[in-house]
């Protein structure tokens, strides 16, 4: 794939995203369908209530009209891009849901958390039978200590790795920008890897989202006309995982994906800590917040977060690509 096929196909899903965004969110605005802002979060945030939500599912459109052509342009339909996309799609329709509950029907909270993970749950198994029926490997190996030919083990870790690192961008998405930077990122990473294990079809997807992210951080960066929402966050991460999978690289997540483990674990201790021990470790989770309680503005937040992942994928580059 030359530069000037990578630079189309991220073209392709910046100009979609750039050229609707506006209509969405004036849409949205005309219809004073906004998010409402949780009382457990900052105080500050309560002024973001009601600003337009729902801007990943451009992102979602922009990237699935781009696959298709370009993927066809450079004859690249392939199984893997075509299950990525759906995974994408499928889970972004998860969020949609989630989305609209809380926006047209004005319930904060949106799916059930049972309901959420079912519905990740069966998408997952969605993904792992197309991954069947293409004949790839179930083997399931943690480097230099142990590998494994198990359906089962190989089966109950893909639900898990989409599941949680669908949640875990979800959870990354809280401040103004830092989802849509992070991400960007990390699929202009794996696009990267996709290029030097030449797996085209990989890199397609990849750069397209790449070039939605980079159109909607015009207007998702501090202050936001428009949220990502559920149906951005939770596709993203699943996006990901699917990736990391179909590349045969799928701890490369804990590194290069490093800022959302980290984001999922404050959660996780700030529970653990404060039901047993009846302390919290954290100011506020997720751990944007902790830092935002310190003093820091949501900018300062962003950037060292994306430096971070910016060192991480840099770190994973070098040593084991």
């Amino acid at each position: 794939m030359e530069l000037s096929q990578i630079i189309i196909d991220i073209v392709s899903t910046f100009a979609i995203v750039s050229i609707l965004m506006p209509f969405l969110i004036g849409y949205l605005i005309s219809h004073k369908e906004g998010q409402s802002i949780r009382e457990v979060g900052p105080k500050w945030h309560e002024k973001k209530s009601g600003t337009p939500t729902m801007g990943g599912l451009l992102i979602i459109i922009a990237m699935t009209i781009t696959n298709v052509w370009v993927g066809a342009w450079q004859n690249q339909l392939t199984h893997s891009l075509i299950i990525i996309t759906l995974v994408i799609v499928l889970y972004g329709g998860i969020g949609f849901i989630d989305d609209f509950i809380k926006v047209f029907k004005k319930r904060n909270l949106g799916l059930k958390v049972l309901q959420k993970l079912v519905l990740q749950i069966i998408v997952a198994f969605i993904f792992i039978y197309v991954y069947a029926t293409d004949q790839l490997p179930f083997n399931f190996t943690i480097p230099g200590i142990w590998s494994i030919d198990s359906v089962i083990i190989f089966v109950l870790f893909t639900i898990f790795w989409l599941v949680g690192f669908s949640n875990a961008t979800n959870l990354t998405d809280g401040l103004d920008g830092l989802l849509g930077g992070l991400a960007t990122i990390s699929y202009g990473t794996y696009g990267l890897i996709a290029l030097n294990q030449n797996r085209i079809d990989i890199a397609i997807v990849c750069f397209s989202v790449v070039g939605g992210l980079l159109a909607f951080l015009i207007f998702n960066h501090k202050p936001a006309k428009i949220f990502m929402g559920d149906v951005g966050s939770l596709a993203l991460g699943a996006g990901l995982a699917a990736i990391a999978i179909l590349l045969g690289r799928y701890w490369s997540l804990l590194l290069i994906g490093l800022v959302y483990v980290i984001e999922t674990a404050s959660v996780m201790l700030q529970v653990f800590s404060y039901r047993v021990f009846h302390k919290r470790i954290f100011k506020m989770t997720p751990i944007h917040h902790h830092f935002e309680m310190m003093g820091w503005n949501e900018w300062k937040v962003d950037i060292v977060f994306w430096i971070v992942g910016i060192i991480c994928s840099g770190i994973y580059l070098i040593l084991f690509v």
